[in-house]
């Protein structure tokens, strides 16, 4: 969903809405975040959160000896991809290169990433560099060393809410100056498994389709190509119930129902 002229995301949802009815939760996080990461670098003190890599040098290098470490105890096959899933500004790349690079370990460099912003930085930040919108388009021969680093909780999640009638999914309407949820009509009952379907009304499931598509193509490509994979993120041990969704502006969390395109929207989880 593009803005035209300038036009706020919370303008077009509200006439989408009113033309089309409710948009789904995923709908409402994915354009949220497609539209916040397009604008800008969101990172460091200046922005609105950090990530590790931008605080230590020394996270990027560890992660650069493991995957020297795979390399080398693979063979130390010549025809190997590094790969970097929502690679921030680059530094984490550049201090995993560089210390893989004392090992012998000089792979080409894919990094998938959609917002021509990061991309500018990137640009310097890891020269040589080749830009992939998504997986589709990495090369289909030779090792991929994979890493992804507080990813998966920026892809959006489908929730769905336990009510009287069964599981529904949430969906998203206006209420004033900001959006709310409410339950959408359509049963959702087969989409929560079985162990969970007796939970108590107003519980919510949660579902991140996108990270699960994530992995498993990934597990596809390290099956069919040979190579290693780390994704490096929060969660828990054990499945759990409630809604993870939270908004970051200026290193703070503010009302992620509020000027959506304006905040960044990852999960707690």
């Amino acid at each position: 969903m593009s803005a035209a002229g300038g036009e706020s995301l919370a303008a077009i949802f509200r006439r989408l809405i009113a033309s089309t009815g409710p948009i789904s939760l995923m709908h409402y996080m994915g354009e949220a975040n497609a539209r916040y990461y397009a604008s800008r670098d969101p990172l460091g003190s200046a922005g609105d959160f950090v990530t590790a890599p931008e605080i230590s040098q020394m996270f990027g290098e560890l992660i650069g000896l493991w995957l020297a470490d795979m390399w080398i105890n693979a063979g130390r096959e010549e025809t190997v991809h590094y790969v970097e899933l929502g690679p921030g500004r680059g530094t984490l790349a550049r201090d995993a290169l560089r210390a893989a690079k004392r090992y012998g370990l000089e792979p080409s460099i894919h990094l998938v990433e959609a917002s021509t912003a990061l991309r500018d930085v990137q640009l310097a930040t890891v020269p040589g560099a080749q830009w992939h919108h998504d997986l589709s388009t990495i090369p289909a021969y030779g090792p991929v060393l994979v890493v992804a680093n507080e990813f998966l909780d920026a892809l959006p999640v489908r929730q769905l809410v336990k009510t009287p009638d069964g599981w529904r999914e949430r969906m998203v309407v206006p209420d004033g100056d900001r959006f709310v949820c409410v339950a959408g009509p359509q049963p959702m009952d087969p989409a929560v498994p079985e162990s969970r379907r007796d939970a108590p009304e107003g519980t919510i499931y949660e579902l991140c389709p996108g990270a699960a598509a994530t992995v498993y193509e990934v597990a596809g490509r390290l099956k069919e190509q040979g190579g290693a994979a780390l994704f490096i993120d929060y969660g828990h041990d054990v499945p759990g119930d409630g809604s993870t969704l939270q908004a970051v502006r200026a290193h703070l969390k503010v009302d992620p129902f509020v000027n959506p395109g304006e905040a960044d929207l990852p999960r707690t989880a």
